[in-house]
């Protein structure tokens, strides 16, 4: 009987390790390239706001270079925190005026009432996030 239970735990710890080592194998999960978050956030666009290809193409160019400078801007270590936050404003309000050069009237519209909606539920998720922490604190 022993020997029986002395078999399952290491059985048990044959099992564990085996599962770690998968766990440690896994490769990090790596941020997109900007021409990959291009891709993505172009097609949707064009899928939303029913853009021609042109527009499509203008739009896919101008994602590109926004993400590309906003990574660019992210790794630089010489910014502080404040300053990395400007410049990722001022790279918003560059494309979103960049957009409206491409965009007719209407689409661009439903794009920014897109990207409000966006920002109102991503405010909401920090407001819950603060009031969970701020509910932490007073429990301790």
């Amino acid at each position: 009987m022993e020997k029986k239970i002395w078999m399952m735990m290491l059985l048990l710890f044959a099992a564990f390790a085996v599962h770690a080592q998968d766990v440690a194998a896994k490769p990090k999960k790596e941020r997109w390239d900007a021409a990959g978050k291009a891709d993505k956030m172009s097609d949707k666009l064009y899928r939303e706001l029913n853009l021609t290809k042109e527009q499509s193409r203008q739009i896919h160019d101008i994602n590109e270079d926004i993400a590309r400078r906003r990574d660019e801007t992210r790794k630089n270590t010489s910014l502080s925190t404040r300053e990395r936050m400007q410049a990722q404003q001022s790279l918003n309000t560059e494309r979103n005026n960049r957009f409206k050069s491409v965009l007719t009237p209407a689409q661009y519209k439903k794009w920014n009432d897109w990207e409000m909606k966006k920002k109102e539920q991503l405010e909401e998720k920090m407001d819950r996030r603060q009031d969970k922490k701020d509910a932490r604190k007073s429990n301790h």
